[in-house]
C-alpha cells in the first residue's frame, strides 16, 4: 500500500522520500505567480511575504485531476492507496483528492481518504503511522483504526505574535484583530476534534506567557505518558528552543523535534507562529519509524 499526503503535513523531504509517502502540493499564488509551498524554503518564503506588507499571498488547492496523476503515479505496482490530508475543517483538500479517487477507480486504482481533522505536526504522525504500518503490511482497516487512535490522543496549539495574518487572509475578522492588537494579546489556538477547525484555549500578553499556556495544556492532557513532541515556529528559533526546554522538563517526553511550519501555513500565520504537537509514544511502538 502507498502512502499519499500535502504539504500542510510539514513533513521534511528527506522523510517523505525515506517512507516512500507521495506529497501532494498545495500553492502560493504571489503577485507574479503560483509556486507550490513545497518548492520554497521557510525563510525565502517569509522573506517575500514580509515584503508584500500589507497584501498577503493567497493559497490553493490541487485539483482533482492532480490528486487522480498522483494517484496513477505511485499506483504502478502498487494499487492500493491511503491518501492521509489536513482538516476538511479547514481545507478543501479532501474533497479535491476523493475527485481524484473516483477517476483513477475505474482504472483499477484503489484508494482510501482519511480525514486526520487536525494539520501541521499533528497531522505529520497520523501520515507516519499509516506509512509504518503500510510498510509492515497491516491490512488498511487495522491502520485506519490506529489513525483514529492517533487523531483522538493527539494534541497540537500554538502562539503567534499578531493577529494580522489571520485577519488578512479572512481567518478573523478585522475587528477582533484589531481588538487584539490594540490589548496586545497573544492568541492560544489548538485544533479541536469533534470539527477539525481552529479554536482558541487561551490568551497571554506576551510569547513567553503564551508557551506557558501551551505547556500547561499538554500537562494537563499527557501528564507522565511518554510521548513524542514536535515543536514547530515560522522563524522563531529562540521561543521555539525554549518552548522545547520547557515541554522537556515538564513531560515525560520519549522523543521531541523542532521543524519548521510550511509556507503554505505561514501564509496564515506569518512568521510569528511557534507551537507544539503532542502524541503518546505508545501509538508508535509497534510501527518501524
Amino acid at each position: 500500500m502507498r502512502i499519499v499526503t500535502d504539504s500542510a503535513a510539514d513533513m521534511p523531504a528527506e522523510e517523505l522520500g525515506a517512507l516512500a509517502i507521495a506529497e501532494a502540493p498545495l500553492y502560493i499564488q504571489f503577485p507574479e505567480g503560483e509556486v507550490a509551498s513545497s518548492d520554497l524554503t521557510s525563510d525565502a518564503f517569509y522573506d517575500r511575504l514580509e515584503a508584500m506588507v500589507p497584501a498577503i499571498p493567497k493559497t490553493s488547492l490541487p485539483s482533482g485531476g492532480q490528486f487522480a496523476e498522483i494517484y496513477r503515479s505511485v499506483a504502478r505496482g502498487d494499487p492500493e492507496i491511503l491518501s492521509v490530508h489536513i482538516s476538511s475543517g479547514l481545507s478543501g483538500t479532501i474533497n479535491a483528492a476523493r475527485m481524484g479517487g473516483e477517476e483513477v477507480a475505474p482504472e483499477g486504482v484503489n484508494v482510501a481518504i482519511h480525514d486526520t481533522m487536525t494539520l501541521s505536526g499533528a497531522e505529520r504522525y497520523q501520515v507516519l503511522a499509516a506509512a509504518g504500518a503500510a510498510r509492515q503490511g497491516w491490512p488498511l482497516p487495522d491502520i485506519i483504526s490506529r489513525l483514529e487512535q492517533l487523531r483522538a490522543q493527539t494534541e497540537i496549539a500554538y502562539t503567534l505574535e499578531t493577529l494580522e495574518y489571520l485577519a488578512r487572509g479572512g481567518r478573523i475578522g478585522r475587528v477582533a484583530a484589531l481588538a487584539g492588537s490594540l490589548l496586545k494579546l497573544k492568541p492560544v489556538i489548538h485544533v479541536e476534534h469533534t470539527d477539525g477547525k481552529y479554536t482558541s484555549i487561551g490568551k497571554a500578553r506576551t510569547i513567553s506567557q503564551a508557551l506557558e499556556v501551551i505547556v500547561g495544556r499538554m500537562t494537563h492532557l499527557y501528564e507522565a505518558t511518554p510521548v513524542w513532541v514536535t515543536v514547530l515556529h515560522g522563524r522563531l528559533p529562540a521561543p521555539a528552543a525554549t518552548l522545547s526546554e520547557m515541554l522537556r522538563m515538564r513531560l515525560n517526553v520519549a522523543r521531541l523535534e523542532e521543524l519548521r511550519v510550511s509556507p503554505v501555513l505561514g501564509v496564515h500565520t506569518g512568521p510569528g507562529v511557534v507551537g507544539a504537537a503532542v502524541a503518546p509514544m505508545a501509538l508508535f511502538a509497534d510501527l518501524q519509524l
